[in-house]
Formats: C-alpha cells, sequence, structure tokens
C-alpha cells in the first residue's frame, strides 16, 4: 500500500496542486480544507486514494483530534505538506495585532502543531517526509509585508530546527518557498479583482524569468521532495520563484 500524505490548503492553490499531482503518482492522500463544497468536488475527481476532511486550523487545538481521524480512516500519515496559509499586508506600524496573530498561527503554529502530532506516525515509516511551503518571503524581507514575512521566516527556521531533530529518526523535513504564484492567497488577503491584476502585473517585471508561477510549478517540487528519490535532501528552504530572491526590492 503507498504512503498516506496529508496535505493541508488542499482545496486550491498550491495544495490543490499537490494532491492532483499525488493521486496521479499512485499516491494515497488526506486533504485537509475549510470548503466543503470544494473538498466534495476533489473527492468526486480522485476517487477512493483520497480522504477528504473539513477542518479550520486556525482552531489549533482541534489539530489533535483531526490528525486522529485520519489516522483511523486512512492509516499512518507517512507524509507531511503544510500548504495552508494566509497574507495580510501591512507595515508594521499598520499590522493589527489581530492580522499579525492570524498570520502567526495559520502560517506557523497549525504546521508546527501538526508535525508534532504527526511525528509518531512518521517515524513508524521508512523514508518519511515533510514538507512546509513557505515563500520567497522567508528568505528576505520585503516591505509592506512585515508580518507575512516574521511568519515565513519563522517556518524556515521551524524546518531546520526540525530537520536536525528528526533526522535520528530517518524523517526528513524541508519547505519550498514560491515567489508569486497564480493562486487565491492574495484575494483571501483582501485584494479585490482589480487590485489583483494590478499585483500581477507589476510583479511580472520583479522577476528575472519575466513571468509568475504556476502551482503545478510548485506540486512539483514538493511531491519530488517527498520521494525516497531525494532522501539525502535535509533541513533546506528551496526557492521556486523564477529568481525572485535574487533581486532587490521594489
Amino acid at each position: 500500500m503507498s504512503v498516506l500524505t496529508l496535505v493541508t490548503g488542499a482545496t486550491s492553490g498550491i495544495g490543490q496542486a499537490t494532491v492532483r499531482a499525488l493521486i496521479a503518482k499512485g499516491g494515497r492522500v488526506a486533504a485537509i480544507g475549510r470548503d466543503n463544497r470544494a473538498l466534495d468536488a476533489l473527492q468526486a475527481e480522485c476517487g477512493d486514494a483520497l480522504g477528504v476532511y473539513m477542518a479550520d486550523l486556525l482552531v489549533v487545538e482541534g489539530i489533535h483530534a483531526l490528525v486522529n481521524q485520519v489516522r483511523e480512516a486512512q492509516g499512518p500519515v507517512g507524509g507531511l505538506v503544510n500548504a495552508a496559509g494566509v497574507i495580510a499586508s501591512g507595515a508594521i506600524a499598520d499590522t493589527s495585532d489581530a492580522d499579525f496573530r492570524r498570520m502567526m498561527e495559520l502560517n506557523v503554529s497549525a504546521p508546527y502543531a501538526l508535525m508534532r502530532e504527526c511525528h509518531s506516525d512518521l517515524a513508524s515509516i521508512d523514508n518519511a517526509a515533510v514538507v512546509n511551503v513557505s515563500s520567497v518571503t522567508g528568505l528576505r524581507p520585503f516591505p509592506g509585508l512585515s508580518a507575512y514575512c516574521v511568519s515565513k521566516a519563522a517556518l524556515d527556521h521551524l524546518t531546520r530546527c526540525a530537520a536536525i531533530e528528526w533526522a535520528p529518526d530517518g524523517i526528513r523535513v524541508n519547505a519550498v518557498n514560491p515567489g508569486v504564484v497564480r493562486t487565491n492567497l492574495h484575494r483571501r488577503g483582501g485584494m479585490d479583482e482589480v487590485a489583483y491584476a494590478a499585483f500581477l502585473e507589476r510583479t511580472v517585471g520583479a522577476h528575472p524569468l519575466g513571468r509568475i508561477g504556476e502551482p503545478e510549478e510548485v506540486a512539483h517540487v514538493i511531491v519530488s521532495l517527498l520521494s525516497p528519490d531525494m532522501g539525502w535532501i535535509m533541513g533546506e528552504t528551496i526557492a521556486i520563484d523564477g529568481g525572485r530572491h535574487l533581486t532587490a526590492a521594489r
């Protein structure tokens, strides 16, 4: 039987692309999301290899029960992809405590809790792996995104801390750090369609390759990192950003 991979943020963007890529390779997936209709559609598309679970990861206290539910329904978790995330724009002086907490809770606390709850399963399975979906903002600062940058930098360091702690257990932990990718992240963060279109047009030129990314491009790297074929890659934060991390802030 193939290894079960738990994927958060599974109803859109990078998380959904990762679910599809894993299923296409014959994997089994537990898909976590907040949109029940999107989960049902994904279930209908992917079939019996996919289990779907509706959960709000901002309620960190519910993660223990969530992982137990997945384990009871589909067996032990051998792979974990923390793709759920939230963004809000704002300089330090303008970011509310509520926005700061929300980003830290979903972008850092939820992955931390999921990793902790899945650890015993991961340690019991050969070639277990965790991939955290971070951001280019974790690698370098950007003005007007201070809290988001802080949350992703924290996720990157969580990745490194877990990598060194869990290496003796045979669990590999890595992160991917996308640039701007065509997802719903920014619209859910408060951008309307006009603002989002302008944002995409503006940021195209900020990526040396001259375009933004697609979710499938990031998902391909995530699936590769989960594979035993990448079994000596550990504790890395891998930029998948068309060269964005190489440029000056603008």
